[in-house]
């Protein structure tokens, strides 16, 4: 009976790991006779495990039940399900902190002592940072994730950062998490190009569109499109900086949703990168201590030579400025700094 179930364990532990098999391969890795094979898939079948057969050569497949079976996952799949439900427990999707706590404290229930230290030191040694998360309803993010996959139209109102509603249709190509947001990336058939719309500001309408043949991405490399998008083209002022460092200095230094990074040379880069204040940019930049110059936009030069302009005054000598260290004469009037 032991070596029975140890063998059902271990074809359904294939059947999840494979999509197709053949009768003939599970009998060789099981090391019995296919038709041992079939009374197997049989006592599954009456678990509750969908194993359906496979057209052609004779062969099985773990199909979508209508119940949810136990699953079988290994040490690195068991800390990821965990780490991953601790992270939505508090993260950024609407209504399923609750149920993720509850399947949470099912897994750890039966995760072994060796799994549970594991992840309880990833937890212990991590800071969430989940303020200014945008959250989305969870009902609506697998609606548009099917969506994606099923190759269907989407009809939904979109709320712009200004307020402003409309209706779009697209065809959804791919869901993007930046970290703090959902957005969504689609080819626009009205504007007829493509688009990124953030998830948390549109509602879909039903019933979806038709479906479409999926086009070629706006580019191969799609988290760098993103990021391109969603540091400078949502916002009020968009702005491009000479910086004088490594490009990879200045990348470690910004999330890709603040600006984008092109190097010029080993020494030297050009920032993109947008906000709708501009005092935003000035400060942010600042506050790198790298050298920089401003190209655009105009009112961003103005802006900084406005700044710079107000610290030189903060840092002036006053008749209640402190001594000047030893070895060092106050700067000239004007000139912070000497």
């Amino acid at each position: 009976m032991l070596e029975t179930s140890a063998r059902l364990l271990r074809l359904l532990s294939l059947l999840q790991a494979h999509r197709d098999w053949s009768g003939t391969e599970l009998a060789e890795r099981l090391g019995v006779t296919t038709r041992t094979v079939r009374r197997d898939v049989d006592r599954l079948r009456e678990l509750g495990y969908p194993v359906h057969a496979t057209a052609g050569t004779p062969g099985y497949r773990l199909g979508a039940g209508s119940d949810l079976p136990p699953l079988l996952l290994d040490d690195d799949e068991a800390v990821a399900v965990a780490v991953g439900l601790r992270t939505a427990a508090g993260g950024t999707v609407t209504g399923i902190e609750e149920t993720s706590l509850r399947a949470l404290a099912k897994l750890e229930r039966v995760l072994p002592a060796r799994l549970r230290h594991r992840v309880r030191t990833l937890q212990s040694m991590t800071v969430p940072m989940t303020g200014g998360s945008a959250p989305v309803d969870p009902e609506v993010l697998t609606a548009v994730a099917a969506a994606c996959r099923d190759h269907e139209g989407l009809r939904f109102d979109y709320r712009s950062h200004e307020g402003r509603e409309s209706v779009r249709s697209a065809e959804p190509h791919r869901l993007v998490h930046s970290g703090r947001r959902w957005y969504l990336v689609a080819w626009d058939t009205d504007k007829e190009d493509w688009r990124t719309y953030r998830v948390d500001r549109l509602r879909l309408r039903t019933p979806n569109g038709p479906r479409f043949v999926p086009r070629n991405p706006p580019d191969e490399d799609l988290a760098a499109y993103m990021s391109r998008a969603i540091s400078s083209a949502p916002y009020r002022y968009r702005a491009r900086l000479t910086v004088h460092a490594p490009a990879e200095v200045v990348a470690e230094r910004m999330p890709p949703t603040t600006g984008t990074v092109e190097p010029v040379d080993a020494q030297t880069c050009v920032l993109l990168c947008g906000a709708h204040d501009l005092d935003e940019i000035v400060v942010w930049i600042a506050l790198m201590d790298i050298g920089f110059e401003v190209h655009e936009p105009p009112e961003l030069i103005e802006r900084v030579g406005a700044m710079a302009a107000r610290l030189r005054a903060a840092s002036e000598v006053g008749p209640h400025a402190a001594e000047p260290a030893p070895g060092r004469t106050a700067p000239d009037s004007g000139h912070p700094g000497g």
